[in-house]
């Protein structure tokens, strides 16, 4: 148990132990009175709260643990050292720092008190963990405290890990510190407030939507809110009608949030009040925010946006534009004092992120606000199926008039059976989708320009027989009945082959109509033309009238397509004279439309390999490859998963392997041969997936027939990789095209890899990668790129699920260490060779519980330490490279190199030790090994080795080269004492002793008791344990040889001015003796007792 006091405890009584608040003690024993002992003394019982807890190392050198959450135990004695530090802030008079600080103290004890309760979600805990720990990492830098290594929120035991990962976890905090990650995704949030003006009165609608002024286009439907009378929003309860989100490009600077104020009620500022009982949507004005404004606010801000009005109502289409490019001479403000009041805030992450992190937006109510079309990254599973249809113009005869006409546009969507659809025509999120739209209506304007937008979210069951009619009425000033009706135009959602309307702006006809009865029957009107565009070339009457009416359309569907080649190939039973044709023109279809019909796609193609394979095999392979390559791209990578599903649940074609491995091994045969390679490497590119279809498509079979044609098969697999072994082994040009093809398949192989152990063992797959690997050219020139993707080959191969299993890396493992050896040695490539042993080491770390983990640690000793040694060296005294960026580098290949290192030596036991040391041959080779080693550990314990704040790094660092040198000393005193004396050698071991000493992160005296108290506990105090072997080296020294490396370090003083700083070290090794000694005769005495 590990009781913390409740209470204070003045401790005094006779054995009493003071107790004070937060303070934590082992508990050895209870008596009866009610007293507790522990090694330093008792107290009462009711003074504590026991907890749960573990011992680590039992012994003189336990640890006790807490069995707690480790975030609950780092929060604790953080708070601990805070508060020392945060008493010092404000004696030092630091009063920003001062509060600031209290103010997270105080927020992580209240989220401590959330944690400890346990009654949060799993969602919500995992939030408020990352919250915690983003305020520890916070203040610990703002108190220049050490960086916490953690993974998944808990702090990392450097014990428990390799050194290699440590070092990973310690820069990916550090880099995470310098350089945060900019959101990919933003959000722009709107809450609109109110409209002011003096001249209010009538109902208005105000819509936002987000535009693109370098391209002039809107980048998102519309955001709909309606105010009253008096400016402010009609249902202020409902806070979805208000507030939106829109989703915003990752290029900020040229777009803009545009605000269209409509109003609803009479034609004109003159005509008399209730003249008309229908009242009329008018332009009132437009209001323009540039969103690069909103970059620097860190919270929401509310604006007061000026509202502008047209000099000239016939420009009220473009006016958006012309304050974008502040055109002044077409608007003006449309009233001194009027101006839209709203609240923007730019959010930044995806909508998930968003949900996460602003949990009372969503719970208030928000409505979306889409973005027109998909997103640049088209996620599967994402369900849309809306028609955007914009009112661009039209163009009408004055109709016997001496005056323009004011004309609006009624807007209705008709099914199959000619109903009125109900609830499918929206003005815009934010307000529910009605059964009628009414445009805008331009004062005496025969040629009207509109530009409203409109969306149709019309059911993907109801498109077929369903169009769109929209009516033209005169909206009279003066007459009290109905708007008059004098034609209409219309369009078909979706053509007889089933294509829907295609994208673009259409001229329709304007059929003349003064009577609302001959709308109601629309089989009457559907069979006329309705698009001058589609009209036969003998109809010239229609095609010369003068009226028009223009829309453009945009289609956003997961279901429906507008491309008939697309419809003609998965059709292809329907149309089999067309197969040929519709596999052609598969590479012409966009990639969104494909992966629309992904499965349906795959399914017809694998459909006409089973029916046709002599005929049409090779086209059906090609388009195979066409679609696994589109999945390549960035827009449609997220659709992986869904062709991973369809291979694993939906592929059904059992006997499609034998024409994939066949088409497979017909273009690698050809590969020598070829003059254009570009066709050959888009199907090596395509080789991870083409096996998954080969691997898969076997499986059935064998479980269809009960495993018959397993030899056949085996042999199948032989000779294809016969066949690529063959093409790899060319040495060619550098610049080749054969050369760019064998790099195009390295850089895919290792993904084949699993598929391969589906079927075959581990051996057998390790026997592929180690033929394949090996028969590269090994005569390679240092600067061809062949070299440079074999290392990155390899780095795959170490990474991948092969490796993992004992079995396969003792046969992959000689392989890896040949190439990395000669890269190291040539200097080439060292960030990927960096990486791979990286990947090594850890996983030799992982499982080095196994027998074998220690032969390969032999393998890795013999192979590469020398070498890895000697490239720190080089890389060390290079100079820096200028740039922020190429400095980062540097320091970060440095950096792993030295952890690489530091892990294989604490993975080295007794045995490699021997082993390393008895491998040199003669005397000389041991000495200039000894020297090398010395000095890069002179160069691991500089100050600028890690940054400031790693001393988790260093610590680790210390420990494993003190119990380094333990391991040399032996061979120190063996072959280099009395007549083998050799004075370079013991005076690099004494100064590396030295320095080590005095490194600043050993001196405990200058940490905090609880730093301290940790460090003690797990290493001890490491200038003792090396002042100790500093004495015993230096007592076997004989007279004469230790007179004379004294003289030798003295005339070094006087040469380097560094005397002081030697009798410096000298007093602090004495010092550290002479605690050894007192530490040993105290434990020599508990011994006793």
């Amino acid at each position: 148990m590990k009781p913390s006091p409740k209470a204070f405890f003045r401790g005094t009584v006779q054995h009493g132990l003071p107790l004070e608040i937060g303070d934590t003690v082992q508990l050895l024993e209870k008596c009866e009175v009610l007293f507790i002992l522990s090694t330093q003394g008792i107290f009462p019982c009711s003074y504590i709260h026991l907890k749960n807890a573990h011992i680590k190392n039992k012994g003189q050198f336990e640890t006790v643990i807490p069995t707690e959450d480790s975030v609950i135990t780092e929060m604790t004695s953080t708070l601990r050292d805070w508060g020392a530090m945060w008493k010092r802030l404000y004696v030092k008079n630091d009063g920003d720092l001062f509060h600031r600080l209290w103010h997270v103290m105080n927020e992580i004890l209240d989220l401590r008190r959330q944690v400890l309760v346990g009654h949060l979600t799993n969602d919500r805990m995992k939030d408020v963990k990352q919250h915690i720990t983003a305020r520890l990492d916070w203040g610990n830098e703002q108190l220049s405290l050490d960086l916490v290594p953690r993974r998944e929120f808990s702090m990392v035991d450097p014990d428990e890990v390799s050194v290699t990962e440590l070092f990973k976890l310690m820069e990916h905090r550090h880099r995470k510190k310098e350089t945060p990650v900019p959101a990919s995704t933003h959000h722009l949030f709107v809450h609109v407030k109110s409209l002011m003006s003096t001249n209010l009165g009538e109902e208005l609608e105000v819509f936002f939507h987000i535009y693109d002024g370098k391209e002039n286009r809107p980048l998102s439907e519309r955001f709909f809110v309606r105010l009253n009378k008096n400016g402010v929003p009609k249902s202020p309860e409902k806070t979805e009608r208000q507030c939106t989100l829109f989703v915003v490009s990752t290029e900020l600077h040229y777009i803009d949030c545009v605000v269209v104020v409509l109003v609803a009620g009479r034609m004109g500022a003159g005509e008399k009040k209730n003249l008309c009982s229908i009242p009329y949507r008018r332009p009132f004005g437009c209001a323009v925010v540039s969103i690069a404004d909103l970059l620097t606010a860190d919270s929401k801000d509310d604006h007061l946006l000026k509202v502008y009005a047209c000099t000239t109502e016939s420009e009220w289409y473009q006016i958006h534009e012309n304050i974008i490019r502040k055109v002044n001479s077409r608007y003006n403000l449309s009233g001194s004092n009027t101006g839209l009041a709203v609240s923007l805030q730019l959010l930044h992450g995806d909508i998930e992120q968003l949900r996460r992190e602003y949990m009372v937006l969503f719970t208030r109510g928000v409505s979306i606000t889409k973005k027109l079309g998909f997103s640049d990254i088209i996620m599967p599973g994402e369900m849309r199926n809306d028609l955007y249809m914009t009112l661009e113009k039209g163009e009408f005869e004055k109709g016997g008039k001496s005056v323009a006409r004011n004309v609006e546009i009624t807007v209705y969507v008709l099914d199959i059976e000619g109903q009125v659809m109900k609830n499918y025509v929206a003005a815009g999120s934010g307000e529910p989708g009605g059964d009628v739209y009414h445009s805008f209506v331009l004062y005496h304007n025969n040629s009207p320009r509109w530009a409203e937008q409109i969306k149709l979210p019309i059911p993907v069951d109801m498109f077929r027989g369903s169009h769109v009619r929209f009516e033209f009425r005169h909206c009279s000033t003066k007459d009290k009945g109905e708007k008059k009706l004098f034609g209409y135009s219309f369009v078909h959602l979706m053509q007889e082959d089933g294509r829907t309307l295609p994208d673009g702006t259409h001229e329709l006809i304007i059929h003349k109509c003064e009577d609302n009865a001959n709308l109601q029957d629309s089989s009457c009107y559907l069979k006329l033309p309705f698009s001058k565009a589609n009209l036969p070339g003998n109809n010239q009457a229609v095609k010369g009238t003068k009226e028009s009416f223009w829309i453009t359309s945009f289609l956003c569907s997961t279901k429906l397509t507008q491309n008939g080649d697309m419809l003609d190939l998965l059709k292809w039973r329907a149309h089999p004279e067309r197969i040929n044709d519709s596999l052609l023109k598969l590479k012409e279809i966009d990639g969104s439309e494909i992966v629309k019909f992904l499965q349906d796609t795959l399914d017809t193609l694998f459909g006409i390999l089973d029916e046709s394979s002599q005929r049409y095999g090779l086209k059906v392979f090609d388009c195979l490859v066409h679609i696994i390559n589109l999945l390549q791209d960035s827009k449609f990578q997220h659709f992986k998963p869904v062709m991973d599903t369809y291979i694993e649940s939906h592929f059904a074609g059992a006997l499609s392997y034998r024409d994939l491995i066949k088409v497979l091994k017909w273009y690698v045969d050809r590969i020598i041969d070829a003059e254009h390679q570009d066709h050959i490497q888009q199907v090596l590119k395509a080789t991870e997936y083409i096996f998954k279809y080969i691997i898969q498509s076997r499986r059935l079979f064998a479980l269809a027939t009960g495993g018959q044609s397993e030899e056949e098969f085996r042999c199948c697999i032989h000779e294809l990789f016969m066949s690529i072994r063959f093409f790899l082994s060319q040495e060619n040009k550098i610049t080749s095209p054969v050369t760019q093809t064998q790099a195009v398949f390295l850089r895919t192989f290792p993904a084949v890899y699993g598929e391969l152990l589906k079927i075959f063992t581990v051996r057998e797959v390790a026997g592929f990668v180690r033929e394949t690997l090996g028969s590269l050219p090994a005569t390679a020139h240092a600067e061809c790129p062949l070299e440079a993707v074999k290392l990155h080959c390899i780095a795959k191969t170490v990474e991948s699920q092969l490796y993992t299993n004992t079995e396969s890396r003792c046969i992959l493992l000689p392989v890896v260490l040949r190439l990395l050896q000669a890269h190291m040695q040539e200097q080439r490539d060292l960030v990927m060779c960096a990486r791979i042993l990286t990947s090594m080491l850890s996983l030799v770390r992982k499982y080095d519980s196994e027998p074998v983990v220690s032969e390969e640690v032999a393998l890795i000793v013999d192979s590469l330490l020398v070498v890895l040694m000697r490239t720190i060296l080089e890389i060390t005294n290079r100079p820096q490279p200028v740039g922020t960026n190429m400095r980062l580098q540097f320091q970060d290949i440095t950096g792993e190199f030295v952890a690489c290192l530091l892990a294989l030596l604490r993975q080295m036991s007794d045995k490699h030790y021997q082993q390393l040391l008895q491998a040199f041959t003669s005397k000389d080779d041991l000495r200039d090994f000894l020297l090398q080693i010395f000095t890069v550990f002179r160069i691991l314990i500089r100050p600028e080795m890690f940054p400031k704040d790693w001393t988790v790094m260093r610590l680790v660092t210390n420990n494993v080269i003190i119990t380094t040198v333990l391991y040399l000393s032996d061979a120190l005193r063996k072959n280099f004492l009395n007549e083998k004396f050799d004075y370079k050698v013991w005076d690099s071991y004494f100064y590396l002793s030295v320095i080590f000493i005095n490194q600043p992160c050993l001196q405990l005296e200058s940490f905090s008791p609880s730093k301290r108290k940790r460090v003690l506990e797990k290493y001890g105090d490491m200038r003792v344990m090396m002042g100790c072997e500093i004495f015993s080296m230096w007592q076997n020294l004989g007279t004469v040889q230790s007179r004379s490396l004294s003289v030798s370090l003295r005339q070094a003083d006087r040469q380097t001015g560094q005397s002081d700083v030697r009798r410096q070290r000298g007093r602090d090794v004495q010092r550290a003796l002479q605690q050894h000694v007192s530490q040993r005769e105290d434990a020599y005495s508990h011994a006793v007792l």
